[in-house]
């Protein structure tokens, strides 16, 4: 698993280094992301407007946000844009990171096969999980301490489940969302996702989607996204003003707005809610 990650990692720095090369005139803010932002397609609406108003390229890798939190602590980028608001107030108290500024939310959802064969429908979240384990029904988890599946453990320790590592239902792929989403469709299964990733998902099936969302509305479920500059003391090399530049601009009206407006299938995939300063 160390050598898998360490490759990543290594993958990661050449394509920035090698992408720096051929902007070495222009400035650039290099930032590490979650699957959902990228995914979803927000991040190629935004980059241009950024570019646009400050003169800076944005360039990003999409990871978990447990990796994109290990960038940052690795001095690999310069700015974090992540769900996992427990850990990423953990990693300002330990000063990797700086300024944490939140930025939009949405929320998490339980998806799973239309016929919904352990009868989850409706329940609240809680009591979904706990009838999952019952029925043994197949659950797929990313498993990759990405901020969903951080949010997930909590919620099943929440329900009083542990152990899932030894349920054979209980499935790990290690991938980003929207694969994971494909092998709960392939295993007729169940998943957690964030509900930006689920409409791009069901926009990607022209509205008719194998998986359906079956549990929603519980407040264990907001998913807040917040903008954390990596912490120039520990990181001497990493542009500080590029990324409070970012953060800035991501909380000012003309971001919060494209934010806002940025929809598919006609659906809001994000809500906005930076504090004005």
């Amino acid at each position: 698993m160390r050598t898998k990650t360490a490759i990543v990692f290594l993958t990661l720095l050449l394509t920035f280094a090698f992408s720096g090369l051929s902007h070495a005139q222009e400035k650039v803010l290099r930032m590490a992301t979650t699957t959902s932002t990228d995914n979803t397609g927000l991040l190629d609406v935004l980059a241009p407007l950024f570019k646009k108003d400050t003169g800076i390229e944005l360039q990003w890798v999409a990871v978990g946000t447990g990796k994109a939190l290990e960038l940052g602590k690795n001095c690999d980028v310069d700015v974090l844009l992540v769900h996992a608001p427990s850990a990423e107030k953990k990693y300002v108290k330990q000063g990797y990171g700086i300024n944490r500024r939140e930025i939009m939310y949405n929320d998490f959802v339980i998806i799973g096969p239309k016929q919904d064969p352990a009868g989850i429908k409706g329940l609240s979240v809680t009591q979904a999980l706990v009838k999952l384990a019952e029925k043994k029904a197949p659950f797929v988890s990313r498993g990759d301490n990405s901020g969903t599946n951080k949010k997930e453990k909590k919620l099943w320790k929440a329900a009083g489940i542990s152990n899932l590592d030894k349920e054979s239902w209980y499935i790990q792929t290690g991938q980003g969302m929207l694969a994971t989403i494909n092998v709960a469709v392939e295993r007729e299964g169940y998943t957690l996702t964030d509900r930006g990733t689920y409409i791009k998902y069901e926009a990607n099936m022209k509205g008719n989607p194998s998986l359906v969302i079956l549990v929603e509305g519980d407040k264990e479920l907001l998913n807040q996204y917040s903008v954390l500059e990596v912490n120039p003391e520990r990181c001497k090399k990493v542009k500080n003003d590029l990324a409070k530049t970012f953060s800035r601009w991501m909380a000012s009206p003309r971001a919060q707005k494209a934010i806002g407006d940025f929809r598919l299938l006609g659906k809001q995939l994000f809500t906005p809610n930076a504090k004005t300063e």
